[in-house]
């Protein structure tokens, strides 16, 4: 009897442990990235070597689940262009928006554009800018318009530089001239007599500069060298006009909805470390790829401190005018300018011109 029992126990101990549903399990989640900017960008390069191995970490330490990432660059799946409309259509799950080319979709994203000549650092712009995205509801209700969840800045040029075909110690030698820009910059050229500012992407503009359709480009140090811009620009102008925030980490709303609650965070967490990671990275190649551009041919010129001011002086107050025009959409355009111009000033930067000084004037 006893055997018996023994039998039919280890049967139905071997037939529970046959069908038995593991109490463990690791699930995979599919995520296709997209940008048209190619691998060799520098934020696009730091994408696979810092945020994607970041986030497979941290989710291997509960091992609930694991990324099976799809990276689509350079034009396979959108242009540089259309990654905002391609994450919103969920040709891409997790994008990087490039901001400056959607001004009329996302115009919060111009505050760092609209305030020049502060802070030629990465880090602080990027931290200040995230900052108010998050404590402003304004940045990422622009998002939401566009089908995406915003997860963080991204600025990946210390500062804007000019480069230009012919030497430039000055701002009268660029009255009269083309210069080529991506956005909002163009509007620094617009107390330059007789300047004109040609729209244009980072990839354009080793060609535009090439074939005389313009006499200058606003870029920085490190793109100048990974693009070659020394071979048709020899000529920096260190106008120091500034860091901007250029690309937003983004996710297609349809898709984050149904991530589960610690991927979401893992992915927040991560982006957050990104956008200090790449600011970080910029700063530190700032002074080398400057070196480079000396070593490839080019001539660096400093603006003098008096022309600078000049130069911001003549600026039309496009600070304010942003700010005025969110304010007439029921926006906090004002605050956000005044509370960005008080945490770069408490990062240290003293503005050649305070902006948001002339807020109530």
């Amino acid at each position: 009897m006893i055997g018996k029992l023994t039998r039919r126990s280890a049967l139905a101990l071997a037939f529970l442990s046959a069908t038995a549903v593991p109490s463990f399990a690791t699930e995979t989640i599919k995520a296709v990235v997209i940008d048209g900017y190619p691998a060799r960008a520098l934020w696009v390069k730091e994408f696979t070597n810092f945020f994607i191995p970041e986030v497979d970490k941290r989710l291997a330490e509960t091992g609930n689940y694991k990324m099976d990432w799809q990276e689509s660059y350079g034009g396979s799946i959108v242009k540089p262009k259309g990654v905002l409309e391609g994450v919103k259509l969920g040709l891409g799950d997790i994008g990087i928006v490039t901001t400056i080319f959607h001004s009329s979709k996302l115009p919060s994203q111009a505050l760092a554009a609209v305030t020049p000549f502060i802070a030629p650092d990465s880090r602080a712009v990027a931290k200040a800018v995230d900052e108010i995205a998050k404590e402003f509801p304004t940045m990422q209700k622009e998002f939401e318009a566009q089908n995406q969840v915003y997860l963080a800045t991204g600025v990946v040029l210390d500062t804007y530089q000019l480069f230009s075909k012919e030497p430039v110690n000055s701002l009268k030698d660029i009255e009269g001239s083309k210069v080529a820009g991506a956005g909002m910059n163009l509007r620094y050229l617009e107390g330059i007599e007789g300047a004109a500012g040609v729209r244009g992407g980072l990839t354009d503009f080793y060609n535009m500069l090439q074939t005389g359709l313009v006499d200058n480009a606003m870029l920085w140090p490190e793109a100048a060298k990974t693009f070659k811009i020394a071979e048709v620009a020899p000529y920096m102008l260190k106008a120091d006009l500034g860091a901007v925030n250029s690309k937003t980490i983004t996710v297609n709303k349809d898709y984050w909805d149904g991530l589960p609650d610690e991927v979401k965070n893992v992915l927040q967490d991560v982006a957050v470390e990104y956008r200090d990671h790449v600011a970080g990275i910029a700063m530190d190649r700032a002074d080398a790829s400057r070196s480079a551009f000396v070593e490839s041919g080019g001539t660096v010129v400093d603006l003098d401190a008096a022309e600078r001011k000049n130069w911001a002086e003549a600026m039309p107050n496009i600070a304010v005018e942003w700010a005025a025009e969110l304010d007439s959409k029921g926006e906090p355009g004002s605050d956000m300018l005044k509370a960005y111009m008080t945490k770069l000033q408490e990062a240290g930067y003293s503005p050649v011109r305070d902006w948001s000084a002339e807020l109530s004037q």
